[in-house]
């Protein structure tokens, strides 16, 4: 009779440096066809072989993003954001973090779902703002994505927190 052992551990195999322009049109490919994990997976080997491309990075946090109905996923994608070396690229895509959290939120049906959301796109319309102040000639993205946001808060009729938002006890 055969025994049949369970690896825990596996040792990854390292892509070389020649392949990872094709592992990132791969990683791109996979995104587009709604396959997050799949992205994440080649943007992490290909960071393995070449810890500083910006293009893997910003892939990589985009995988996440696209990831956001697990919450835990959201301190990854901060991690990922900080290493990003270009100011109007952290900016911009910490906007894309809020609103990609504000569209996750906006799927849930918990109590004060929608206040959240609220915040978290006025939030991503703060980094749009900010990111547009700084963004490259010809380069209108920041201004299409705080229209994204402004449209949403309008169609969805969402509303901040009132001020005072502490729950009453009844005596």
């Amino acid at each position: 009779m055969s025994r049949v052992t369970h690896e825990t551990e596996f040792t990854l195999k390292v892509l070389r440096a020649g392949a990872i322009p094709a592992a990132i049109e791969r990683a791109e490919r996979y995104r587009l066809l709604n396959e997050p994990t799949q992205a994440e997976s080649i943007c992490l080997d290909i960071l393995a072989a070449d810890p500083e491309n910006q293009r893997a990075l910003t892939l990589l946090l985009l995988s996440l993003t696209d990831q956001f109905g697990n919450s835990h996923l959201v301190e990854r994608a901060s991690a990922v954001l900080s290493r990003l070396s270009d100011e109007y690229q952290r900016v911009y895509y910490q906007g894309v973090v809020y609103e990609r959290r504000a569209r996750a939120q906006l799927h849930r049906s918990a109590p004060g779902g929608g206040a959240t959301a609220y915040h978290l796109l006025r939030d991503a319309m703060q980094c749009y703002e900010k990111a547009e102040t700084i963004r490259p000639a010809e380069n209108d993205e920041a201004l299409l994505r705080w229209n994204t946001c402004a449209r949403t808060i309008m169609s969805e009729h969402l509303q901040p927190s009132p001020a005072d938002d502490s729950i009453t006890m009844l005596e």
